[in-house]
């Protein structure tokens, strides 16, 4: 979520034909056309437990311009909740990012590496040298993801925060912004890998085809395909990069599991939005609310 959240915060766009194209919004009655016929896209269980009801949403940080609105299965679990919950809400992060102390220097290779990188995506110069490096390739990652038509803006967690507050709802994080900060940093023994393997990807253009992959496998509910992610991304190809992407994804699922445990014992009744790939392998977060005493009973994709 704090990708899609610095991106925002980072929104800039160019005419020029080498740089990802700037997201254009859509037109009243393409927004009109596109709500009503919206299709269910995403994973999504009904959780019970002390005689009321949660639902957990398995969402995409990117969508394109057609894809942020609900389909009926979503538009059902949220008439039938009253608490959107996220991994991180958006109002949490402005004070913590301007608070944070300037990142260590990198290397000087990478540091040149990761500013051409930059320039190569259209952002001003030293656009993002005020962030760590981890947050330099995610918005990286963000800007790439324009290339074939997809927008952080268009993610589903957007959308349901843009819908929570226009109706006054109530938004709840399940986690704080360093605790996702410090998630998204490799050791230090980790970071070059992770930065070098990040940045081939980039340079090459090898991001966009697992970029287009993992996002179709969401958009019709393939579990499946999710939960191979790390064999087929080419993000995980060295023993630094498999243990980077184990920490952003499984490691945080037994958290994420608690907090949403505690909220729904609380009364609450809950839509759940968190990124796919927390459903699916061994930490899978149904599996850990099984375990914690849920019924876990999957509604998409429909059979």
């Amino acid at each position: 979520m704090i990708r899609a959240v610095l991106f925002g915060l980072l929104f800039v766009g160019s005419a020029h034909a080498a740089c990802p194209p700037t997201p254009a919004p859509p037109s009243a009655e393409q927004s009109a056309a596109w709500a009503a016929k919206a299709p269910d896209r995403g994973l999504l269980w009904r959780i019970s437990r002390g005689g009321h009801s949660s639902y957990l949403f398995g969402s995409l940080h990117i969508g394109k311009a057609d894809w942020a609105y609900p389909g009926p299965a979503l538009r059902a679990a949220w008439a039938q909740t009253e608490v959107l919950a996220v991994e991180l809400d958006p109002a949490d992060v402005g004070a913590a990012l301007a608070a944070m102390p300037r990142p260590e220097p990198l290397a000087p290779a990478q540091a040149r590496r990761l500013d051409a990188q930059a320039r190569a995506a259209c952002l001003p110069p030293a656009a993002l040298s005020a962030l760590p490096a981890m947050l330099q390739l995610a918005t990286l990652t963000l800007m790439e993801a324009r290339r074939d038509g997809f927008d952080a803006g268009f993610g589903q967690d957007m959308m349901l925060l843009g819908w929570a507050k226009g109706e006054g709802r109530p938004v709840q994080s399940l986690e704080t912004v360093q605790e996702q900060l410090d998630a998204m940093a490799p050791d230090a023994a980790e970071l070059p890998a992770v930065i070098d393997g990040t940045l081939r990807q980039l340079r090459s253009g090898q991001m966009r085809a697992p970029l287009r992959r993992l996002a179709g496998a969401w958009s019709r509910g393939d579990l499946a395909t999710l939960g191979n992610y790390a064999r087929w991304c080419a993000c995980a190809d060295t023993p630094a990069e498999h243990a980077w992407l184990k920490r952003i994804n499984d490691d945080r699922n037994l958290q994420l599991a608690a907090r949403i445990t505690a909220l729904h014992g609380a009364g609450q009744r809950l839509l759940v939005a968190v990124g796919a790939l927390h459903m699916s392998g061994p930490q899978a977060l149904p599996r850990l609310l099984a375990e914690q005493g849920f019924t876990v009973e999957p509604l998409l994709p429909s059979k």
